[in-house]
């Protein structure tokens, strides 16, 4: 774990704290990586409910209540995918704001319009999603790691 994820896993978590919000993570390319971030830090319990990740398009459907119809018409990694985790994760859970991520971390897996490093995210809270779709540089490691620190920037922006 870098330091800049520690650094930024707590800022959010005292963000959370402040405002008295509660956070769940709905990842695919990240395998994991956002709530491992946010759980390194101590009393995380406090303001962390639950991660999930949804690494097939079946997961997405059964445990985010993605339609498998948004799925096929923009694909798993898209806005608005990340948008429908972010709201699966609102609605399956307790917490009280959620971040989502799907993309293509590589080698391979690139389509016409997709090319390796595209992540899309999502965040949620109420009625508000808010959706960003990014290109990243590098190895598979170095796209996971931008999109974990990106993901977590940008929940540093939504809950502000």
């Amino acid at each position: 774990m870098t330091n800049e994820l520690i650094d930024l896993a707590t800022k959010v978590g005292m963000a959370l704290q402040a405002k008295r919000l509660v956070l769940a993570t709905a990842e695919s390319c990240t395998g994991g990586g956002v709530s491992q971030a946010v759980t390194e830090i101590a009393g995380s319990t406090g303001w962390f409910e639950c991660g999930f990740v949804t690494y097939s398009n079946s997961s997405k459907a059964e445990m985010l209540d993605v339609s498998p119809a948004l799925m096929a018409q923009f694909g798993s990694v898209s806005e608005e995918v990340a948008g429908a985790m972010a709201e699966g994760a609102l609605a399956n859970s307790n917490a009280d704001v959620t971040v989502s991520t799907t993309g293509i971390a590589g080698p391979t897996g690139a389509v016409p319009g997709k090319p390796v490093g595209t992540v899309c995210f999502g965040w949620a809270r109420g009625d508000t999603t808010h959706t960003e779709r990014l290109v990243f540089q590098g190895d598979r490691q170095a796209v996971r790691e931008q999109s974990v620190a990106h993901a977590l920037r940008g929940l540093l922006r939504f809950i502000e």
